[in-house]
Order: C-alpha cells, then sequence, then structure tokens
C-alpha cells in the first residue's frame, strides 16, 4: 500500500488527504508544526470567544469547492427564509446555549450578508467604493470631480508598460483615488512603497475589478441583488452574501481533519519537518520530524510528499537531492509579511452607524497612517456563535507588520495597551469596557511579491522535477492564493496522481488562467 506524506494540515493539506482517501488506495499523512488543524483558516477559541485569523468568507466560482464545502457543514435549513436563524435569535442577536435542543446540528453552514467598509477621515466609505450620495457627501463635490477628472485622464493616457503596483492602481482607478484609498493601506499591508511591489500582484488580487463594474453593480443593486449561494457572475469584491460555518473556519477543517482519521489517515499534530531526504535524483523518500512537546525524532518514508509549508523552508531543509545553486540562492531570498491580531472583548463599542445602530460589518479597512491597525474584524458580525455572552462585541485588531519588528516584540500586556489607545483614538471604543484581551502572532502569513519573487520561475522549475512532490496552498506555492484556490490546487494535484500526469502545470495554472477569474460564470 503507497503511503503520502503531507506537509500542512491547513485547507490545502487537509484536502489533499480526503481526496486520496476517497479516491485512490494511498493513505495520507498529515504533519502539522501547530496544536491544531487549519492553517490560517484555524480558529483560535478563547475562553468560549472564537478567534477568526484574518476573516474567512466560504465563497467560491467552483462548484466543485462549494459541494465540497457542503457535504461537510450542510447550509442552515432557514437560510433562504431571509430572516434571523430562530436557533439564535434574540434582542441582542447573540444565541443561548440552554436553549439549545437534541434535534439542532451544531456542524451547519450559515450564510451571512456581506459587508465591509473603509473608516477614512472618521467617516465611512463603501467597499468596494460607491458612487452613492453617501460617498459624495463624505469627501465633497470638489474631490468628487478631481476622483473623476484623474480617472478619465488614467484611461486616456495609462501608464505603459505597468512595472509596478503604483502603475496598475493608478491605470485602474486614477491617480486620485490611488492616493487616497490605496496606496497608504497597501504600503501598510506590505511594509514597501507601492513602486516596489509589482504589477502581477494587483493583476492576481483585483483582477478585472474597475469603477465602471462597481457603477454597474451599484446601479443593478438598486433593483435586484443576487442572492445565490455560488454568487454566479459577481466579482469577488462585489459579493454580497457568503457562507461561513457557524463556529468560525476552524470548525470546517476540524470536521474534514475527523473524517481523514475515520477513513485511516494518520494525523501528527505539534511535530515539525525537519529534514526531506532524496534519492540523489528526482524523488524525495523520506522526511525526518521532531515532536515540539516530547523532542521525539521520526523518520518516515512515503511514495508521494505534498509541501504547503513556506518554500523557503522546504528547499532549505532538502537534503540528497541536487539542487543547483542558483535555486537555493533564489529561495532562501523569499520573503514574507508577518500577521498579529489582537483581540478586544468589551461590553459594548463606541462605534455606531446611522440612527445610533451597532455596526453590521464583518470587517472595516482603517484608512489612517497615524495608526498602525490596517483591519478590524467583528466577530460577533461573522457568525454570534463566535462570541460566548450575547450582547458583547467581540473585535479583532489586525496588524501587518515583520517579526523583527519592535512592535511584534513587545510583550503582550503592552501590545494590548497600546492598541486599545488606538481604538480609542479612532472611536471604535472605550477603554473601560475592555473586558479581556489577546494576542495572536503568525509568521509567514503572506508570502511577499518582492524580493526573490521575482526570480521565483527559477525555484518552480526545478522543483516541478521532482517527480513525487507537489506544492499546493498559499505557502506551498509562495501566491496569494484564496482558501479555494489552495483547495484547488491540492484535488488537481491528486488528480495527477490517478491519472499519471508528471506535467504540473495544471497546478500552477489555478487562480491565473481564466477560468479561475472572479468574472468566470460557470
Amino acid at each position: 500500500m503507497k503511503t503520502a506524506v503531507i506537509i500542512g494540515a491547513g485547507p490545502a493539506g487537509l484536502t489533499a488527504a480526503y481526496e486520496l482517501l476517497t479516491k485512490t488506495d494511498i493513505i495520507p499523512v498529515i504533519i502539522e508544526n501547530d496544536n491544531q488543524v487549519g492553517g490560517l483558516s484555524k480558529t483560535i477559541n478563547y475562553k468560549g470567544n472564537k478567534i477568526d485569523i484574518g476573516g474567512h468568507r466560504f465563497f467560491s466560482k467552483s462548484k466543485k469547492v462549494i459541494d465540497w464545502w457542503l457535504h461537510f457543514l450542510p447550509l442552515d435549513p432557514t437560510w433562504h427564509e431571509n430572516k434571523i436563524n430562530l436557533r439564535y435569535q434574540n434582542k441582542n442577536a447573540g444565541y443561548a446555549p440552554e436553549k439549545k435542543g437534541p434535534a439542532i446540528d451544531d456542524k451547519l453552514m450559515l450564510v451571512r450578508k456581506r459587508k465591509s467598509r473603509i473608516f477614512y477621515n472618521r467617516k465611512f466609505f463603501d467597499y468596494p467604493l460607491r458612487l452613492s450620495g453617501n460617498t459624495i457627501s463624505n469627501l465633497g463635490l470638489i474631490r468628487m470631480c478631481h476622483i473623476g477628472f484623474s480617472y478619465l485622464y488614467a484611461k486616456l493616457f495609462p501608464e505603459k508598460p505597468e512595472h509596478s503596483l503604483e502603475h496598475y492602481f493608478k491605470n485602474h482607478f486614477g491617480n486620485e483615488l490611488y492616493q487616497t484609498f490605496f496606496k497608504d493601506y497597501t504600503e501598510k499591508v506590505w511594509g514597501v512603497p507601492c513602486n516596489k511591489l509589482p504589477a502581477s500582484w494587483g493583476q492576481q488580487r483585483v483582477k478585472d475589478l474597475n469603477i465602471s463594474k462597481v457603477i454597474i453593480h451599484a446601479v443593478k443593486s438598486l433593483f435586484t441583488g443576487n442572492k445565490s449561494i455560488d454568487q454566479s457572475g459577481t466579482d469577488t469584491s462585489l459579493i454580497e452574501q457568503f457562507l461561513y460555518p457557524q463556529y468560525g473556519p476552524g470548525q470546517m477543517w476540524e470536521t474534514v481533519a475527523e473524517e481523514i482519521i475515520k477513513l485511516g489517515g494518520t494525523i501528527f499534530l505539534n511535530t515539525r519537518v525537519s529534514s526531506l531526504y532524496g534519492d540523489g535524483k528526482d524523488k524525495i523518500v523520506s522526511l525526518e520530524t521532531k515532536n515540539n512537546e516530547t523532542g521525539e525524532i521520526k523518520n518516515i518514508k512515503g511514495d508521494y510528499f505534498f509541501s504547503t509549508i513556506p518554500v523557503k523552508e522546504l528547499v532549505a531543509n532538502c537534503h540528497q537531492l541536487p539542487i543547483p545553486d542558483p535555486v537555493r540562492q533564489v529561495a532562501s531570498s523569499l520573503e514574507y509579511r508577518d500577521f498579529l491580531i489582537v483581540g478586544l472583548l468589551a461590553s459594548g463599542l463606541s462605534l455606531k452607524d446611522k440612527n445610533n445602530t451597532p455596526v453590521t460589518d464583518n470587517w472595516i479597512y482603517i484608512q489612517d497612517k497615524n495608526v498602525k491597525a490596517g483591519r478590524l474584524q467583528f466577530f460577533h458580525n461573522w457568525s454570534p456563535f463566535m462570541v460566548n455572552h450575547p450582547g458583547d462585541s467581540w473585535i479583532g485588531v489586525e496588524y501587518f507588520c515583520n517579526a523583527t519588528d519592535s512592535f511584534w516584540q513587545l510583550e503582550d500586556p503592552s501590545i494590548i495597551s497600546l492598541v486599545i489607545k488606538e481604538m480609542e483614538t479612532l472611536g471604535i471604543l472605550n477603554a473601560s469596557l475592555v473586558k479581556d484581551a489577546l494576542v495572536v502572532r503568525v509568521q509567514k502569513a503572506y508570502p511577499s511579491y518582492f524580493g526573490g519573487y521575482e526570480n521565483f520561475e527559477i525555484v518552480r522549475r526545478y522543483v516541478d522535477t521532482i517527480e513525487n512532490l507537489f506544492l499546493i496552498g498559499r505557502n506551498g506555492m509562495h501566491r496569494y492564493n484564496n482558501s479555494d484556490h489552495s483547495m484547488l490546487t491540492a484535488m488537481a494535484a491528486v488528480d495527477n496522481i490517478i491519472a499519471g500526469n508528471t506535467n504540473k502545470t495544471n497546478i500552477w495554472d489555478i487562480n491565473t488562467e481564466e477560468e479561475y477569474h472572479e468574472e468566470n460564470k460557470s
């Protein structure tokens, strides 16, 4: 019986394992460095309050992926009734656990309305921006005219070729909008100027979204909304609703992991891959692991190997393979952006919406270069089941930084104190209402599109020659994939094994070819 060793128990790794178990006779063995599955899509449970790292809307243009999700977490049966689910309906839109009856299934996928906005100059703007009375009022007629003329100028006289992300944004949105809503936030996320980032980043993440499409969508939404599960024909940035596991994204991957074990797969948690060993030619034959708690070292042999760990780490740990020096040099020069999120539990928020009502956003982008915070998540709005006590406000304040930054290296109490001060400065909350807080650090959350990335093709060409090694997922491919794209890379890799296909181009084509683009209606 053949074995597949999978490094990483995130969406890509777990998808690969399940696909192998249900479509082949290959037995997967998963190695996970963390103490829980899910990778960047895990859910952290802090005293019954759940943190979604980075925010994960379950949305995909792929019917295969949607069906896969719903196989594990079926739709909430009341979603189509267009009313608050009676299972957690009360005046606080919270959930009373004591009311849960035996007939209630906790493993459900909710349908949630999408709402995210930009918080700029202490005012709310729709995200993506809309040509609305609110936008005109907030910016002022003179500035709106500047934006309009700037956009028209960009369309008539685009900067070609697009060497940088700055060129890309200016050509698509005009210089005025770029300076107002894109430049500072993007540079806060990546820590480098936009003119140092390649245009390919925008081509992948923003794709064909432009002002005209935003306007067309805004006009259409005045008359009808897209209530379909797959939001077919709608750009990702414009979707009106999405799927979301009742207890956060980690619930999906914990459920998948349980099924993998039932089907005969193995998952080693708290275990790090320290080395991979080749046959001296073009195959991996085994890897060495070390248990983070006990220090136990194991050597695990396999017929196939899947990697979702950072490419930089993978190549550095490969031995007994004829890896050319240029490949090692490029891999070692790849860069990443780290991520820190602070959960703040409060009895209420100072930030209010119109008519002094609670904000209902999933997240808010903070457009203010005077604060370090980049984005706010409202966990209680993702799902009412994410907060332990109905009525509490449970928010996540996100910071994009490097592990070498002084902010990252501060003690947790100092970070929490600084974060609360920033939230007070922005008018988000009052320090006296904060009941508890938690700091979560995530290294290498975002593979960067600068540094050695411009020569990444050198690494890819070599790694593709290692016949039984498959790079999948975000860090595994050093590509800013969404969860569904990561899953599709895993599915494609398994399909290749089944078909005996050694050409891995179809895996790399995911999230770059037209069939994966936002406008795909199939």
